[in-house]
């Protein structure tokens, strides 16, 4: 698919396990779906396991474009079968994020485990340095992230970061806020 037939790309950074809330699994399935429908291509991390395969999968069924991004060490283990032809392998973790990002227009992070925090604060570090402007959208399915929320505004009471941070990260408690936030791209 040429990237001419998409509107824009975003980039889904999520859990490689499905987590212990149905609700995780459905979210996930909904948003690359709404991705597809809405003509936008996904961006993600290329295996095909937990929430990461439940956005792909949703996005391939609904007919849209994906471009998985996986280092060698995680291809056998995450199984990448699915997303071949359209899969860029890295050499390690820090080429994956920066190559996700770089071919993404948005970062929406799903819930997700310590790669899912890693990768949802190297963009939002970015952000704070000035070196993109692109969204960083957070989707709070069942409450999963306000632990999250009351540390970063913790950090910010606390003087380790400055109001504007909290500004960098857009947290949507439903699926049609965040829906509504993504429309926009690529017009």
């Amino acid at each position: 698919m040429k990237t001419s037939d998409y509107r824009a790309s975003i980039c889904v950074f999520c859990g490689s396990r499905p987590g212990d809330d149905p609700m995780f699994i459905r979210s996930a399935a909904s948003v690359g779906a709404w991705i597809a429908t809405s003509g936008f291509r996904l961006v993600y991390g290329a295996g095909d396991i937990g929430m990461m395969g439940a956005v792909a999968d949703a996005a391939r069924q609904s007919g849209g474009p994906t471009l998985g991004v996986i280092p060698i060490h995680l291809a056998k283990r995450e199984i990448v079968g699915p997303c071949l032809p359209d899969c860029i392998v890295t050499e390690d973790m820090h080429e994956r994020k920066k190559v996700m990002f770089m071919n993404s227009d948005a970062a929406v992070a799903l819930p997700g485990g310590p790669g899912t925090l890693d990768e949802l604060f190297e963009v939002l570090t970015w952000r704070q340095l000035g070196l993109h402007r692109k969204p960083v959208l957070l989707l709070n399915v069942n409450g999963f992230w306000d632990p999250l929320l009351t540390l970063i505004n913790h950090q910010i009471r606390s003087g380790f970061a400055d109001r504007s941070f909290r500004t960098f990260l857009e947290d949507f408690d439903t699926e049609s806020g965040l829906f509504e936030r993504l429309s926009g791209l690529g017009r």
